[in-house]
This record gives C-alpha cells, structure tokens and sequence, in this order.
C-alpha cells in the first residue's frame, strides 16, 4: 500500500480568506486594475475554434484502432477537452459576454461542452460559485475532499488511485457535500449534451464517442494539465490556501495556473490575468507558488506530508452560527 500519510485532519482555521482583503488593499494601491475587468472579446471565439476542431477529430478517428483512440485522446482531444472545462469555468463567471448578458454565457457553456461528452457546465457554474464566496468552507465549499476520501486515500497508492479517479471524486462531491436543487437550465444542457452525443454515435460510430469520453476523464486525472487542480489549493507550504503557476502549461489552460490572482479579482479573464501580476508583483512574488504541475502530481502521492488532508478548512459560518462546534 506504500507509505501512510503523516496527516490525520485537515489544517483548521479561524481568519477569513486572504483574498477579499487582498484585494481591498490592491484596488486602494492601484485602481487602474478595474480597467482589466470584463469579457474578453476573442474568448468566443478560441473556444469556438476548439469544439470545431474536435468535431473534425469525430471523423479522423472514427475508424482508428482502439490503442490509437486511447493514445491520441490522451494526448490531444483531451487536452482540448480539459482546455474546454476551463474554458467553462472562465464561462462561469460571465467572460465570454459579461455579466449583463448571463443566458448568453450559460448557453455558449453548452455549446462549449459538447465535445466533453457529459453535461457539466451549468452545474459546475452553481458550484463553482460557493467555492469562491466561501473558500474552504467545511459544508459550502465543494472543492474540498471529504473526511472519507482523506481517510481512505490515506497511502502512496491511494493517493495515486485517488488522483486517477479525481474526475469521479470531483463530479459527485458536490452531491454529498452540499447538494442544490436542480436548475432548469441544467435540464436543458443534460438534452442538449445527450443529442449530441446521439448524433455523434449516429454519423460516426461508438469509436468516435469513446474518444470524446475518455479524452475527458483521462485528462482530469494522471495528466499533466490536471496538476492545476491538486496546484491550486492543497497545502504545499503551511498557512498558504491558493497556489498559482506561472509556467507554459498556462497558455492551454486559459492561465488557470494565476490561481492567486484569479480569486483576488474573478471577474477579470484568464487572458489579462498576467497583468495583474505586472501591476502588482509584491503582492504575489513573495507568496509560495508552483514551477511544475507534474511536480505537484509527483509530490502529492510521494509525500506523505501531502495528501486529501493538506487542505485549510474553516468552521462553517451558518454552523456557527446556531451554536455549533
């Protein structure tokens, strides 16, 4: 089973989240970063690029062996496909056409999750936006592992088992952690995702499906570009909740890898991001961050300072507040 982890609960604590404050203090320091603010105008249509290009893919591989169908989802459709679930979640917070235009955001989100092959972008807007506002947060924050998946994924091999199963764990977390009634515009993506995918089977056979599907789920887990979700906010350095990256693997990933920088201000796109870091060095230099997200892969399951546990976990306000420890 390998090494056991050194940990045995979360990190607790009792201050509120660095990022709001943060973020007062650089718009005092330099209020030229609202001008950064707003939709990017040539978000559309990259991601547009990118769902055509994996529909072009449907035909390319719809008569390719099986190996060949693993091999080349692992290394390219799902890289777009992992590129396209965060391009949801720069969707998730209105990017593609700002804030005053929410059904065109959440309708292009559907439109960029076809080729992902299972319904995800509204649902994962509902959710991702608990995740900010309350950061870390033991029963509002989705983000953060379940006691029961820290104590099972407790080893060197479970956590490695944990890491090549992370988009089960990441799907259906929400479900126990703090399940939401069911929108109507998720209806809707689950119809729209599901003739798609009937269409797909249909003009180019179960091959070309496959692709899609597992181009997804293995580009969540053992893959280079997935080190950003275990980068952004497990405890690497004690004390420190959110982790940026500021490496090549940024210019796929629409610069998810400014993790600091994104929740300090969500509401300025991946693209402008850098220029935050450029207004204000001080503020992010002098912070512990990543060089590598295979690195942060090979640490999390070699380590066995590192697992599930290494997260900052605070008590949750609504708890608290009827008196509960």
């Amino acid at each position: 089973m390998g090494q056991h982890v050194s940990r045995t609960d979360f990190e607790w604590v009792y201050n509120e989240q660095p990022h709001i404050g943060r973020r007062d203090v650089m718009l005092k320091k330099y209020p030229e970063i609202k001008k950064l603010y707003g939709p990017d105008p040539k978000f559309k249509y990259i991601v547009t690029a990118m769902v055509l290009m994996q529909i072009f893919m449907l035909q390319v591989m719809q008569d390719q062996s099986w190996k060949m169908i693993v091999l080349v989802a692992y290394c390219f459709g799902g890289v777009i496909n992992h590129s396209l679930m965060l391009a949801n979640h720069e969707i998730s917070h209105n990017i593609a056409f700002g804030y005053g235009r929410p059904l065109a955001n959440r309708y292009f989100g559907m439109w960029c999750n076809l080729p992902i092959g299972f319904p995800m972008s509204v649902s994962f807007k509902k959710y991702h936006i608990l995740h900010h506002r309350h950061l870390a947060d033991e029963h509002l924050d989705p983000d953060v592992p379940s006691i029961l998946e820290a104590k099972l994924f407790c080893t060197t091999l479970g956590k490695f088992i944990w890491v090549v199963l992370q988009p089960l764990f990441y799907a259906i977390r929400p479900l126990f952690v703090n399940p939401l009634p069911v929108e109507r515009l998720e209806v809707i993506n689950t119809i729209v995702q599901l003739a798609f995918n009937t269409a797909v089977v249909y003009l180019f056979g179960w091959k070309a499906m496959f692709y899609l599907i597992i181009g997804s789920l293995l580009a969540m887990g053992l893959h280079p570009v997935a080190g950003h979700f275990i980068a952004e906010h497990y405890m690497y350095a004690k004390g420190f909740e959110t982790y940026s990256y500021y490496g090549p693997l940024n210019w796929i990933t629409f610069n998810v890898g400014y993790h600091n920088e994104h929740h300090d201000f969500p509401a300025i796109p991946g693209s402008r991001l850098p220029e935050v870091r450029k207004i204000a060095p001080e503020f992010y230099d002098t912070i512990p961050q990543h060089t590598s997200w295979v690195r942060v892969l090979y640490d999390f399951v070699m380590d066995p300072a590192i697992g599930p546990y290494a997260r900052i976990k605070r008590r949750s306000v609504e708890k608290a507040s009827k008196g509960e420890s």
